[in-house]
């Protein structure tokens, strides 16, 4: 929230019944009107968990995100203006069947709906533009979809404050609360297995998500800045076997080595390479870059890339 503006953050929550689309509509008690589920970015939050959690709040479905669908900025009042963040969300069916939801003061029903029929009963024009980004996704054929994400290690000791081996060097204490604050928003996109470069800083960054998912991390030299500063980095290989795998997951390595990164997933993919590849690449200590990739032919190239920094 700033004094021009609040972010608020929410899905395209959708799922398959008898192989016909159906999205996930909201039916909210005090406002009377039909919406897509969003909420307000809390204190300390990153986007894609405000949206995971507003998801779940308001209809109790835990859902990880997909491609980004767009942003929609509506007029509060006079000065103020509301930014929120979509994503396009999978409810499971175990997830359907988990759901907690029960009608309540702030949502009176949830509805899944055909395309037609939410274009037809949403109240707000933003909503449908919204809605019309993911029917896009829907007629490009890329609605199942998994992410890769290159994660650079949270915030070190400098050389100069070290005297030991480069590789050795540990998070600062501001590293170690970017390594717990970089948790939530990794989940939010279902991340399930990690690799990291076996220097100490990015161990230690991935180690909280490694117990938030009861998961060990894939250490390996072949992501790491020492092997890529003596020429024996084969970051292809990681980065190909975990495209081939169609698996979420994360990559933790360093500034220098990020770019190949990028550029692997390109390659592999058969995307043609542009400016937003280096752009991705571009990271601040734990900022990470999340690509897009489409389950069922990741050949077809990167859908989608989405950068996020936290602000710790």
């Amino acid at each position: 929230m700033t004094d021009t503006a609040v972010f608020a953050a929410g899905a395209v929550v959708w799922r398959l019944v008898e192989d016909k689309l159906r999205v996930l509509l909201i039916h909210r008690t005090k406002y009377r009107d039909v919406t897509l589920p969003k909420g307000k970015v809390d204190p300390g939050e990153m986007l894609a968990q405000t949206a995971v959690r507003e998801v779940h709040e308001e209809t109790g479905i835990r859902v990880s995100l997909g491609v980004p669908v767009g942003v929609s900025r509506y007029w509060m009042r006079p000065k103020r203006q509301k930014v929120v963040h979509y994503w396009a969300a999978e409810a499971t069916d175990d997830a359907i069947r988990a759901s907690t939801f029960v009608p309540n003061g702030e949502i009176a029903a949830i509805e899944w709906v055909s395309l037609k029929k939410a274009r037809a009963r949403l109240s707000y024009p933003v909503d449908v533009e919204i809605l019309e980004n993911f029917a896009r996704l829907v007629d490009d054929g890329v609605l199942h979809t998994f992410p890769i994400i290159a994660l650079r290690h949270a915030k070190a000791l400098s050389r100069a404050d070290w005297d030991g081996e480069d590789a050795a060097r540990p998070l600062t204490e501001r590293g170690m609360r970017q390594a717990k604050a970089i948790v939530g928003p990794l989940r939010a996109f279902g991340v399930r297995r990690i690799a990291t470069s076996d220097a100490a800083r990015c161990r230690e960054t991935v180690a909280p998500l490694e117990r938030r998912l009861g998961r060990v991390a894939k250490v390996t030299r072949r992501i790491s800045q020492d092997a890529w500063e003596a020429g024996e980095a084969d970051v292809r290989a990681v980065v190909g076997h975990r495209v081939r795998s169609r698996k979420p997951a994360v990559l933790c390595s360093h500034r220098p080595v990020l770019p190949t990164i990028l550029a692997e997933l390109a390659l592999a993919t058969g995307t043609v390479r542009g400016s937003y590849v280096d752009s991705a690449s571009a990271l601040d200590v734990a900022g990470f870059s999340v690509v897009h990739l489409s389950a069922t032919n990741p050949g077809s190239g990167i859908i989608s890339i989405e950068t996020h920094t936290p602000k710790v």
